[in-house]
């Protein structure tokens, strides 16, 4: 998904918070959507893995992207709307 896609997305289905919401840089290929919960301001969702992948195609092996993805990503707290990481897979464990 491209930078226009998900702006689209977000003036369409977030209107209210479409400038308030942020996007993580460089990993609009694993953009997912939005996340919201009781309480909480509705804020960005990636996928965790697709981001490693993302980082692996810039010459990063999987070590590094992994290191990179936890210390520069996921863990840079921006406020309440920093965007969030979901890892999907559950390996042998099913549902």
């Amino acid at each position: 998904m491209n930078r226009i896609r998900i702006t689209d997305y977000l003036e369409e289905h977030y209107p209210h918070d479409l400038d308030k919401i942020l996007l993580a840089d460089g990993f609009e290929d694993a953009f997912m959507g939005v996340v919201e919960s009781f309480g909480t301001a509705p804020k960005a969702c990636y996928n965790y893995d697709a981001c490693i992948d993302i980082l692996m195609k810039d010459d990063m092996d999987y070590g590094e992207a992994l290191e990179y993805l936890e210390f520069n990503v996921t863990q840079a707290y921006v406020g309440e709307r920093t965007p969030a990481f979901i890892k999907l897979d559950l390996g042998e464990q099913k549902l």
